[in-house]
């Protein structure tokens, strides 16, 4: 039977309302405590009200001190789940379940950054307590699932990455081994938020010398599909590509889609460049991927999927120029000047 993007979902802890999800897109907008600003809170309305199938929210810091990025969102103590609580309400309150992706990007130990190799497994301990225990924080404040970030030069995307991981411990020395703080973190999600989808977000490839590559990444994903993760979402370095055109350039990450699917069997999402439903539709009935997730379309059309739904069926208005990255909040420049 021929699928759509369009159609519901019940995956592992979640019922997705159609096949396309919000990818994680930074907003740059908390406040300085790591709590939701008023603004952010509307994007994530704007984009619940517009039927996409679920959220993903932009990068979540599981740390106090980490100053990755400027306006960076936090569920790193427990002040910050009542605040992220509203989030999680005003996105249900349309039908949609929402995701909080869980990442690090500096590991702060004795007041200097901390790089995997420089770690004591006791400092690898408190890392992996760090993301249980934002798990259910997130749990608490009404979320769906979480999603560990272990993309795009993140903390983790560097820990299980060859370039930055010279270990010769049991958090090194192979993939397998860079593999097991992602393990770790699982399992201790599941012990402290059970019931709770776990996602993860991986880079197919590294696109640099001696990084990630997409056999290990294969690896890595079948290692994590057998101790019980929920769903994978592929991405990679280099994400948010320029000059997109619809029918051409789209689904840039799948070849690393499909390098993954012949390790393991967990339902993946897609990522990168999607911007038409004939492309889209192609990709869950040919390549038999479960999921797609799409980022700049929504920056522009927060309702693009309604209004897919609705008749118009005209390919995503983003023209990928990347311009949002210059504005506050992240927002199109053409809506903008509009």
């Amino acid at each position: 039977m021929e699928k759509s993007i369009f159609d519901p979902v019940d995956l592992h802890h979640i019922h997705l309302k159609n096949r396309v999800l919000r990818s994680a897109t930074w907003e740059a907008l908390a406040k300085p405590d790591g709590s939701p600003s008023a603004e952010q809170i509307l994007i994530y309305e704007e984009l619940s009200k517009g039927d996409i199938g679920g959220i993903i929210t932009g990068f979540t810091s599981v740390a106090d001190d980490d100053n990755y990025f400027g306006g960076m969102a936090r569920l790193s103590n427990d002040t910050l789940i009542q605040p992220w609580s509203q989030v999680a309400d005003v996105v249900h309150r349309y039908g949609c379940p929402v995701i909080v992706q869980l990442a690090l990007g500096e590991f702060i130990q004795d007041g200097d950054i901390c790089e995997p190799d420089q770690c004591s497994v006791d400092q690898i301990h408190s890392l992996v307590d760090m993301f249980g225990d934002a798990a259910k924080r997130a749990k608490e404040a009404g979320f769906d699932g979480v999603q560990i970030h272990a993309a795009h030069g993140f903390y983790l995307s560097r820990f299980i990455s060859p370039a930055h991981n010279h270990r010769i411990d049991v958090y090194g020395n192979n993939t397998t081994g860079r593999a097991k703080i992602l393990l770790d973190i699982l399992q201790d999600i599941q012990k402290k938020a059970p019931g709770i989808h776990v996602t993860m977000k991986i880079n197919g490839n590294d696109f640099m010398f001696n990084g990630l590559e997409p056999s290990a990444s294969a690896v890595i994903c079948a290692i994590m599909e057998k101790a019980g993760i929920d769903s994978i979402e592929v991405s990679g370095n280099g994400t948010s590509v320029a000059g997109i055109h619809p029918g051409r350039e789209e689904g840039y990450f799948l070849p690393f889609a499909k390098e993954i699917q012949k390790a393991c069997n967990v339902p993946l999402i897609l990522v990168g460049g999607h911007r038409s439903i004939e492309h889209m539709n192609d990709v869950i009935n040919k390549e038999g991927i479960e999921m797609l997730s799409i980022s700049r379309p929504l920056v522009r059309e927060a309702d693009l999927i309604k209004r897919w739904k609705n008749g118009d069926t005209s390919p995503a208005q983003c023209v990928s120029c990347n311009m949002c990255y210059q504005t506050p909040g992240h927002r199109c420049v053409f809506v903008l000047k509009a």
